[in-house]
């Protein structure tokens, strides 16, 4: 358990070794600013894709001036900082972690976790890419191989190179930092989406194909809860269909917390295409029983609100306990100027839990428990001990 604050750094510059330079500096004066000598052996490295292409580079740079510290993380559209977002600029947030070594274990496809007979996995940072094959049942998998079955992280966003850093830079598998028991984090999911209709019992599909809704052909229901007419032209049809996505929960595992809201379980899904003779959806997720589905819209207001109320659940529930430090994950499509003013999201988190050291990134899809959302955040807060320093 950390008994030290997390130290953070961030910064954009076009060039990434004024970056990392600038990083550099407010990471030593941070350890440096300490009481007593701190070892700071784990390192959150988030990049935005204007740094992709040297990503190695700036790993390697990263050993030389910290040649104690391994490293974990990955690339996005934006990175993130303690209420401060960089969105569609070359920036990065580094952050440092007085964790004891026997408490964390770096892992990948070159270092599977689970072959250190020493180590428990009680909770892990995930990072991976959207490509790979099989990558929700990896995630199940890996989950498996934790004893509380609770992971957290992202899929990298580029438009350039895709990579996650564990250790070194790694392209494909899932990698990042598991955590035994003696590291206590909490977690929460944020939604960004709205339903526009009620809940429905999935009563008939095939694969991706949604056909019934509560004995109903799943077209009619999408066009009543989005009050279109049966006859609805066609093109009108495709342009509400595309702004439309499906909230899809197991009824049994997801409760809302208010009327009109998603829970955190539920899966926020596109709808890949329609077939209007036959009433029939193409849904962005392999269906099954006992599933329930909304259709829903993406709504600020409702996604800031939500975040707010996320982040302050996290707070109460460490009261008497000290931050020692935070990664927020969230979705690329939830950066700029979707909130209508800049660090929108990074500004609620610290109203909510003070100033506390955060990094993480702008994500192409989170995870959070054993599985992969889309639209949402993920808060992850890192607790130190009631009597812990500062």
């Amino acid at each position: 358990m950390p008994t030290h604050r997390f130290v953070l750094a961030h910064a954009g510059h076009p060039r990434w070794q004024m970056a990392l330079e600038l990083c550099a500096a407010q990471l030593h004066g941070a350890m440096v600013s300490q009481e007593t000598a701190v070892a700071y052996p784990l390192g959150f490295c988030y990049l935005t894709d204007y740094y992709a292409a040297d990503a190695d580079a700036i790993l390697a740079a990263l050993g030389s001036r910290f040649p104690d510290t391994e490293w974990v993380g990955s690339v996005g559209v934006g990175v993130c900082a303690n209420g401060q977002e960089y969105f569609d600029r070359p920036a990065m947030s580094l952050m440092l972690a007085p964790l004891a070594p026997a408490d964390f274990r770096i892992f990948s496809g070159r270092r599977p976790l689970g072959r250190d007979l020493d180590f428990q996995a009680h909770t892990a940072l995930v990072h991976a890419e959207g490509a790979t094959p099989d990558l929700q049942e990896l995630l199940l998998e890996l989950a498996d191989r934790t004893t509380t079955g609770y992971l957290f992280g992202g899929l990298a966003a580029s438009r350039e190179r895709s990579f996650a850093i564990a250790g070194e830079v790694l392209s494909g598998g899932l990698s990042g930092v598991a955590f035994g028991a003696g590291v206590e984090v909490m977690s929460r999911v944020t939604q960004g989406c709205q339903p526009v209709g009620p809940a429905r019992r999935v009563t008939e599909f095939q694969g991706h194909f949604l056909i019934g809704l509560e004995n109903q052909p799943a077209l009619a229901c999408a066009l009543s809860d989005l009050g279109l007419p049966e006859d609805v032209d066609q093109d009108e049809l495709a342009r509400m269909l595309a702004a439309t996505l499906v909230g899809i929960s197991r009824g049994h595992d997801d409760s809302a917390p208010a009327p009109g809201r998603f829970g955190t379980a539920t899966l926020v899904r596109h709808i890949l295409g329609v077939d209007p003779e036959a009433g029939v959806l193409a849904i962005a997720e392999e269906l099954g029983p006992e599933m329930e589905l909304s259709f829903c819209a993406r709504n600020p207001d409702a996604a800031l609100a939500d975040l707010r109320r996320a982040a302050r659940e996290l707070r109460d529930a460490a009261a008497g306990r000290r931050i020692a430090g935070a990664l927020y994950v969230s979705c690329s499509g939830r950066g700029g100027d979707h909130f209508g003013a800049p660090n929108a999201e990074l500004v609620a988190i610290r109203d909510a839990i003070g100033d506390v050291p955060l990094a993480g990134f702008f994500a192409g899809g989170e995870i959070a428990r054993d599985r992969l959302y889309g639209y949402t955040g993920v808060l992850t807060l890192f607790l130190a001990p009631v009597a812990a320093r500062p």
